[in-house]
């Protein structure tokens, strides 16, 4: 078994994973402040906490979008992991065809959420990523990563909004029971969950018009169980999407 780490600017989401199956995944806060030695207590005592054992995970690796992190998280990681972890990046094989104008730009993530896509659904694909930003992107019937876009995310948009406007309150982020709010905390509601489902809708529909074939579509992130059931496009919600594309990667990088 190999411990996955997805880095995000909000969260770190990790877990163990061994031939596709999804041991544990678990997610804290991403802190630039701690030191190695915080991580490590973090994730051996969650290892521990989720029934297993440092001892059973033969390697780790990385994908990471805040950089100041990774050798702190590698360091942490080489405490209790025998070999030393790899972080997707440079020098990584990951064996995905990415054709958009500056491939070295890519962020990890969405390398990662590619790769594991292709494995495991029918192409041409739209991959959604509902974190700090919400990312959609395509890959298209010969398995090959065209581009997207990104819009802020779902808690992002709202801090901001709640921050800067007096007589808004911060809101809970159930879904209301009809887009018309009474109120204002229904209409903050209605705007953060249905305004962003509908963002999606449209981005989708739009993406079909450039994308050959009908495309599968799947979420993954955070937030993707509380916006994506207020879709109306069929969309295949995987929670566990990155971490199996992590192991897809450290595999390629390690099997002989």
């Amino acid at each position: 078994m190999i411990l996955a780490l997805d880095v995000g600017n909000t969260n770190i989401v990790f877990g163990g994973i061994d031939n596709a199956q999804t041991a544990f995944l678990t997610r804290i806060n991403t802190d630039t402040h701690k030191t190695e030695d915080e991580y490590a207590v973090i994730f051996k005592t969650l290892i521990e906490l989720n029934h297993h054992a440092s001892e059973q995970f033969s390697g780790a690796i990385i994908s990471s979008v805040v950089p100041q992190l990774n050798t702190v998280l590698k360091k942490a990681l080489e405490k209790f992991i025998p070999s030393t972890p790899l972080i997707v990046g440079e020098g990584i094989e990951t064996g995905l065809n990415i054709q958009i104008d500056n491939p070295a730009t890519l962020g990890s993530d969405l390398v990662v959420g590619a790769v594991a896509a292709i494995a495991e659904y029918p192409k041409p694909l739209i991959i959604i990523d509902m974190g700090t930003a919400t990312t959609i992107v395509t890959v298209d019937k010969n398995s090959i990563y065209r581009g997207g876009v990104i819009v802020p995310g779902v808690k992002v948009a709202m801090e901001s909004l709640t921050k800067n406007a007096a007589q808004l309150q911060d809101i809970s982020l159930d879904a209301p029971t009809r887009a018309i709010g009474t109120n204002t905390a229904d209409c903050l509601r209605s705007g953060v969950v249905f305004g962003n489902a509908a963002m999606i809708d449209g981005m989708i529909d739009r993406m079909m018009e450039e994308i050959d074939g009908e495309p599968t579509v799947i979420a993954t992130g955070g937030l993707s169980r509380t916006i994506i059931p207020n879709c109306r496009h069929k969309i295949q919600i995987d929670d566990d999407l990155l971490i199996k594309g992590l192991e897809i990667i450290y595999n390629h990088n390690t099997k002989p």
